[in-house]
């Protein structure tokens, strides 16, 4: 939006020398000393941590407001109103007194000066402390090998998320998606797409929630964000460009309101396949798809038009069996599908913990087992005969025809009562390495053991009792290591720990056969 409130508010100078020492975005809050999301006042320079921290960057524009309440409107336009701040990693620029993000700059330019000057910074810092990094390494051998032994060197190359607003459930998708290495790799290696011509060719854009801009691209900002994590250029990165996109083309994710991660995969995944379907800019990624040697066409399947990295992926079929118990008609469907949605079974759904002593453990075989075995369908679900011509009581039965490159598997934790959405809140057990699908496929026979085997790559877990409140958070492997992360947060974490986890979303990775497999 346009803010009539810069000229009164951005007073500083664009190289002033008030600015901490150091890179922008680890700068600490001068109240409760926080790096996490700092924000710098466009008028004073001070540095206080966002709302979403403890909220010192808003406190200290309110503070400000207080001493003019009893001067005259004139006066108040006259003197600095603190009302102006930027973001120390993302260099977006906000009013509190527009409540929006802002999108103009004063006539002297002021706002991009010390948008410019903090991008100065925060490169300089930046390249300060990887020279010094490589010389520590250099120079000592035994240094190396501590910091690979203390997991420093891995630990300082995860990157968080910053939370925007109740963007947990976003968050935890996109670091387990970044850790699904075949996935992630295809997005980083596609060449970035120019989105701005003219005079803003070259220039990062700083998109607002009130922008009408239609010129968006989900996959180019999805690459970006991959392209971001794992780099160790900062803690956290701010998903801001991304989060507008799903704004602009996702509009049942518009808001400030809690969502779900699983609705929201499911979101993400079809635009991203129609997009990469339709290619951008004239550029077809599928064409970019069919040119990549390692995706053969005996891993595709077609979920809505021609195949794409999404499908090849995450694309399995499922074969539907209908049996009429009255004539005995046999009636066959095969479904496409890219995750599977598993109810735990009711007798487990009492049962919170893993220790609670009430009979045995939910396990993910059970929902499994729950899913795939043969079902007689109730009243409400009468099958539709062709050969009786009327409505028949039916069984139902679904085995998998097609495996998926990548197993995802959708605990169906919330479910609808009379006027509510409750949580399932049952622990179920579920193993890091070799989950054997073989028993729930049409035709094991025709599948080798190693392509039945699946290895977990990432976890995604809902902490919290309802889906419109709580918080997600997900675990993910990354080269040998688990990971927790929690928004901006990433800590080392153990098995142990992630086997405990209450898990919502499963990523499975087919284990590769060690010799004569297709690979990815």
């Amino acid at each position: 939006m346009e803010c009539p409130h810069l000229s009164s508010s951005v007073c500083i100078a664009p190289d002033s020398a008030k600015f901490p020492n150091g890179s922008p975005s680890s700068w600490c809050c001068s109240v409760c000393r926080s790096n996490k999301s700092p924000w710098v006042c466009l008028t004073c320079s001070s540095v206080h941590c966002g709302r979403y921290v403890n909220g010192h960057a808003k406190k200290h524009y309110e503070d400000a407001q207080v001493p003019l309440t009893n001067h005259k409107k004139s006066e108040k336009q006259d003197k600095p109103q603190h009302t102006v701040c930027m973001d120390c990693s993302s260099y977006s620029t906000y009013c509190y007194r527009c409540d929006d993000f802002v999108v103009n700059d004063t006539k002297l330019g002021l706002v991009q000066k010390v948008r410019e000057h903090l991008q100065n910074l925060e490169n300089s810092a930046f390249t300060a402390d990887r020279h010094r990094k490589r010389k520590l390494l250099e120079n000592s051998s035994l240094n190396s090998k501590l910091l690979k032994v203390n997991g420093s060197t891995t630990a300082i190359c995860a990157t968080g998320l910053r939370n925007l607003g109740n963007t947990c459930f976003m968050n935890a998708i996109l670091q387990s998606l970044s850790n699904i290495e075949q996935f992630c790799c295809y997005f980083k290696e596609l060449p970035a797409v120019e989105l701005r011509n003219g005079k803003t060719a070259g220039r990062r854009t700083y998109h607002t929630r009130s922008q009408g801009d239609n010129n968006v691209s989900l996959v180019e900002e999805f690459r970006k964000t991959l392209c971001a994590l794992w780099q160790g250029s900062q803690t956290a990165f701010s998903p801001e460009s991304l989060f507008y996109v799903v704004w602009k083309i996702m509009p049942n994710f518009r808001g400030y309101q809690q969502q779900d991660a699983h609705e929201f995969m499911r979101y993400l995944l079809d635009h991203l396949h129609l997009e990469l379907q339709g290619g951008f800019n004239g550029v077809s990624r599928s064409a970019i798809l069919q040119e990549n040697s390692t995706l053969s066409a005996s891993n595709k399947c077609c979920i809505n038009g021609a195949s794409t990295v999404v499908t090849a992926i995450f694309g399995g079929i499922l074969q539907n069996e209908v049996n009429c118990l009255i004539c005995g008609t046999e009636s066959r469907k095969f479904d496409p599908f890219l995750d599977l949605s598993l109810d735990i079974p009711s007798q487990f759904r009492n049962k919170r913990s893993k220790n609670q002593e009430n009979g045995p453990v939910c396990s993910l075989r059970d929902c499994l087992r729950s899913f795939t075995d043969l079902e007689e369908l109730d009243e409400t679900e009468l099958y539709m005969c062709h050969k009786c011509k009327k409505k028949q009581k039916s069984t139902k039965k679904f085995w998998i025809q097609k495996l998926p490159k990548v197993l995802c598997l959708h605990l169906k934790r919330f479910h609808w009562t009379a006027y509510l959405r409750n949580k399932v809140d049952t622990y179920v057990e579920f193993p890091l390495r070799g989950l054997d699908m073989k028993c729930y496929l049409l035709e094991p026979e025709n599948r080798g053991p190693e392509h039945c085997l699946y290895d977990l790559a990432a976890v995604v877990v809902h902490h919290g009792s309802g889906v419109g409140s709580g918080h997600y958070t997900a675990y993910a492997t990354h080269e040998g290591r688990w990971f927790h992360f929690n928004d901006s947060t990433v800590t080392l974490t153990d098995e142990d720990t992630v086997v405990k986890a209450k898990a919502y979303i499963l990523f499975y990775v087919e284990r590769q056969a060690k010799a004569g497999s297709d690979k990815l």
